[in-house]
């Protein structure tokens, strides 16, 4: 029989949650930037000779942004599950 999860455990799943959310924090920051330096690129006349990397950098930050959710609920989901059956092993009677 598993000991149920202490205080420790319990913390450590909080941290990394957490770590999770600034993650997925950090994707969209990164999607704000790659998409505001691509509209910029765009629209400025004096960019106009790397007008290509601004139309890469637009496409590129919604992938970026999928990319984010996608593995923010990946991990959100397996977070959820080993504390769901880690609490359910220590609470089974022997």
């Amino acid at each position: 029989m598993e000991e149920p999860l202490t205080l420790r455990d319990k913390l450590a799943i909080d941290r990394t949650r957490l770590a999770n959310e600034r993650t997925f924090l950090a994707y969209f920051r990164t999607f704000i930037v790659f998409l505001s330096s691509g509209l910029a690129i765009i629209k400025l006349d004096m960019f106009q000779q790397i007008k290509s990397i601004g139309l890469a950098l637009t496409v590129i930050a919604p992938i970026l942004l999928i990319t984010g959710f996608v593995r923010f609920y990946y991990v959100k989901k397996h977070i959820k599950k080993l504390y769901l059956d880690a609490d359910l092993n220590a609470e089974k009677p022997a």
